[in-house]
């Protein structure tokens, strides 16, 4: 490896390394110029650093530069029990935290070789639906706004909020939930919560249309979008690109229709896909896959089934039971009087899985979701104790950067806000 900030054999090739900035000294040369942008930028969605080797303002070449956002999470997580890794691996992409607690909880759950109840499973498929809507509103916001559209940044954050409501009433948090545990849900669903999701299917509709009528046919978002970071089927698929990139170069591969679970085989839905494969052809996905994840959610409240939401054995099942209080959702007082005055052996069972955990059988596994950015995945090792060997996550949004050269090159520089922008990384995710 070369010192940082000095050539090579090859005169073409420039190593550039974090915080080296200072010691490049040959940014201008054989009439290109090489520019920084970024980690600080506000377009490179939290802080990606890009390195941009241009001539004039056509870009050569464009080098994603990760890091500054790392977090640590997966090898946190190798040090805690298996309940508490939900807490962590919520935090990933923090845009769409109930897909990284859902990935994970079904790699311990293949392990632990339980079956999550129905309800449980309907309940995950309802809110994670909305928590796609509620990422693509949040992309559709700062797309519009890095675009100067900043109606749709309010309203697309505005219609957001609502949804963030539910999320706060059913797990007590708008973000990074910890909703989803191993074996269920951390807890019932509020009373409420149909009526909450019917209103919401009511609400959003409206809003999506709103968004709508204001980019599809606006021409300055056209032109800015169309023929603009073109990604096709072959190149995305040599990446390894999948989800709304994928699709929208026609390809229509969905895991939930793929390799279906938590029973998505019962709903009826669409696969939206185009065939253009540039930016305007993914704000045309994302937008129909809302439409499409309404339509899921409808199906899902009319067949939510009852009864409970966490596997039985009372060797994994999270003992703490929570209930509603004046002031927001707490332990429950019958089961504190319960464990604290009738029975001693509830009371050391909930002592030893709070402190300890339960143990995972050894083995190791890989699980998917389709996260609102593609296929999310979830490696895991387990050596048989209270606590994961390894934990390695597959986010989309590490792997969609690889793209990044390939479909900004002979743009304008100014191009490269539009390609970031439909990629829709979270720096979360990618710095995990």
């Amino acid at each position: 490896m070369p010192a940082a900030g000095t050539r090579v054999d090859d005169p073409n090739e420039l190593f550039v390394e974090g915080a080296d900035w200072e010691t490049v000294v040959d940014a201008i040369e054989d009439d290109t110029l090489t520019v920084n942008m970024g980690p600080q930028h506000p377009s490179t969605h939290g802080v990606l650093r890009l390195v941009l080797e241009l001539d004039g303002e056509t870009v050569l070449r464009v080098a994603p530069i990760i890091g500054y956002l790392h977090t640590g999470i997966e090898k946190n997580a190798e040090y805690r029990t298996w309940v508490q890794g939900s807490t962590f691996v919520t935090r990933m992409d923090y845009v769409a935290p109930l897909f990284n607690e859902w990935v994970y909880c079904m790699g311990v759950e293949k392990l632990l070789d339980v079956q999550v109840p129905e309800r449980a499973d309907a309940v995950r498929v309802i809110l994670s639906e909305f928590n796609r809507i509620s990422s693509h509103l949040v992309w559709l916001a700062t797309g519009g706004m890095e675009l100067g559209a900043t109606t749709v940044m309010t309203n697309g954050f505005g219609a957001r909020e609502h949804i963030l409501d539910l999320f706060e009433s059913q797990s007590g948090l708008r973000m990074n939930h910890a909703y989803f545990r191993p074996g269920g849900l951390a807890q019932d669903v509020t009373e409420d919560f149909v009526e909450r999701c019917e209103s919401l299917l009511e609400y959003l509709p409206g809003k999506i249309g709103e968004l709508e009528d204001l980019l599809t046919r606006n021409p300055i978002f056209n032109d800015r979008l169309r023929g603009i970071g073109v990604l096709t089927a072959e190149d995305a698929l040599a990446f390894g690109v999948t989800g709304p990139l994928l699709r929208a170069a026609g390809v229509p591969h969905d895991l939930r229709k793929a390799s279906p679970y938590a029973g998505y085989d019962q709903y009826d839905f669409e696969v939206p896909t185009e065939t253009a494969g540039d930016s305007f052809a993914r704000y045309l996905v994302r937008v129909e896959e809302m439409r499409q994840s309404l339509r899921i959610i409808r199906q899902a409240l009319d067949t939510l089934p009852g009864g409970e939401v966490m596997v039985a054995d009372k060797k994994i099942r999270w003992p703490s039971q929570q209930a509603l209080g004046p002031d927001g959702i707490g332990n429950d007082p019958e089961y504190i009087r319960h464990i604290m005055g009738e029975s001693m052996e509830s009371l050391i069972n909930h002592f030893k899985l709070v402190t300890q955990g339960f143990t995972v059988p050894a083995g190791q596994v890989y699980t998917t979701v389709e996260s609102p950015r593609g296929e999310l995945g979830c490696a895991l090792t387990s050596n048989g104790t209270n606590k994961p060997y390894r934990v390695h996550l597959r986010d989309p949004s590490f792997v969609g950067l690889q793209a990044m050269d390939d479909m900004s090159r002979g743009h304008a520089i100014s191009d490269v806000i539009v390609v970031v922008a439909s990629l829709d990384p979270i720096m979360g995710g990618v710095d995990r």
